[in-house]
């Protein structure tokens, strides 16, 4: 399953107003780590159905990260209940986006 992205438009609706924990992915298209993340991220998408959602904002494209204080890429911040609870920066492969959701889930 592909991972949903997310606008400034809708970020509100979609992850602060969330009835679920959200993990974003913020992303940029040119960005190496980014796209070895992506499978893991879809991966993941499709185990946390139904206990998480995951979703991904590309930083180029959007004004919303500044708000995170995003200042490299690939960020990656939990939230629950419209507040983070968790960041990674970087990509550090499977398990510790799996420790980044299980801190919100």
């Amino acid at each position: 399953m592909a991972v949903q992205k997310v606008t400034d438009q809708d970020f509100e609706e979609k992850v602060l107003k969330s009835s679920s924990p959200v993990m974003v992915d913020f992303y940029a298209d040119w960005c190496g780590p980014c796209k070895m993340a992506e499978p893991v991220l879809e991966g993941l998408s499709d185990e946390y159905k139904g206990k998480a959602a995951i979703v991904k904002m590309n930083v180029d494209e959007n004004k919303k990260p500044a708000d995170y204080d995003v200042m490299s890429i690939p960020t990656t911040i939990m939230i629950k209940g419209g507040q983070e609870v968790a960041r990674q920066v970087g990509f550090a492969g499977k398990g510790a986006f799996e420790e980044l959701l299980k801190k919100g889930i």
